[in-house]
């Protein structure tokens, strides 16, 4: 690990993490092989684990963030045989599948006490449901958020939808909602691989949809602006990392052009560019309220994740395998 990883990777786990963090985290700490401090993520997402079944709850009023840790306690739990874990991984399940509140299509809420369909769950219940054998309903999870959210026009993820409304409460194309969405879908094929069947043309096309729509306006510093389609937006650096990740899973896995590594390389060096002295990735979307440039947890793994995905490219002359 070269000394600009392990320094972002320390930074990563000395920084508190929010529940979606814990998940995001334990998806970085997976790719990149270091299996125990895995473990101690996923032990640590079941501590918090609330009675309906969300995991890393931090009390708040999300109703799928937690869930974003699925993957890596369904993967200590069959790597271990703990019982606990896998109790735990299907009270989580258990919760997207059943119990956790719903539009009449079954399109998954955001928030509690809200009927908001939001771009960021993307991430948090596709690959989870993947990971654990329900691939039929992880699609129908993208295609809801899909008829909500996604523009036909620009190719481009609105942030929030209002299900009693009708319509968009947050028609801004967030960068980070838009990297949610692109990143879900690889990690979703890259966990499916080549048991993706009939899924697999339709999630790989929908994902260079937006990944083109979201390269168009890409900055002349390497980054995006906050909002990607608004000039005047902050910039900031972690949808560049999360493309990065989505492009180079996808060339790995043989589902994007060979000829874009370079371009997943080059989105990546940009988030390398900005890490200090401690680790940190600045110039990102900062925590807590994601609403100005600072740092945060999230986009520490999404540098971690881009660079695991870095490594699975095929060596130069080669082509990629298949997914």
């Amino acid at each position: 690990m070269d000394g600009t990883t392990r320094r972002a990777l320390g930074a990563l786990l000395a920084l508190q993490r929010q529940s979606w963090e814990q998940g995001v985290t334990g998806h970085a700490l997976l790719d990149l092989g270091e299996d125990a401090a895995a473990r101690v993520v996923a032990r640590g997402a079941v501590l918090l684990q609330e009675p309906d079944g969300r995991l890393a709850s931090l009390h708040d009023e999300g109703l799928v963030n937690g869930a974003a840790a699925t993957e890596v306690v369904d993967r200590v739990a069959r790597a271990t045989g703990d019982p606990a874990l896998a109790a735990a991984r299907d009270r989580q399940v258990r919760w997207l599948l059943q119990g956790c509140p719903r539009a009449d299509d079954g399109t998954l809420f955001h928030l509690a006490g809200s009927r908001q369909v939001w771009a960021d769950s993307v991430y948090m219940v596709v690959p989870a449901l993947a990971a654990t054998g329900h691939a039929e309903r992880a699609a129908a999870q993208l295609e809801g958020h899909r008829r909500r959210l996604f523009d036909e026009r620009t190719g481009l993820y609105a942030a929030r939808w209002d299900e009693d409304a009708g319509e968009l409460c947050d028609a801004r194309a967030w960068g980070t909602g838009n990297g949610w969405v692109v990143a879900a879908i690889a990690r979703t094929l890259h966990l499916l691989g080549g048991g993706a069947g009939d899924l697999r043309a339709p999630l790989a096309a929908h994902a260079r949809e937006v990944l083109q729509a979201c390269l168009r306006h890409r900055r002349e510093d390497g980054a995006f602006g906050d909002v990607v389609d608004d000039p005047a937006s902050f910039g900031e650096a972690n949808l560049a990392q999360m493309l990065a990740y989505a492009v180079l899973t996808g060339v790995a896995d043989g589902w994007l052009d060979p000829g874009l590594a370079g371009t997943g390389r080059d989105l990546l060096a940009a988030g390398r560019a900005r890490v200090d002295a401690d680790g940190l990735v600045t110039g990102v979307c900062g925590a807590p309220r994601f609403d100005r440039q600072g740092v945060s947890a999230e986009a520490q793994a999404f540098l971690l994740l881009a660079t695991a995905a870095e490594r699975r490219l095929s060596p130069p002359g080669e082509p990629p395998p298949a997914g």
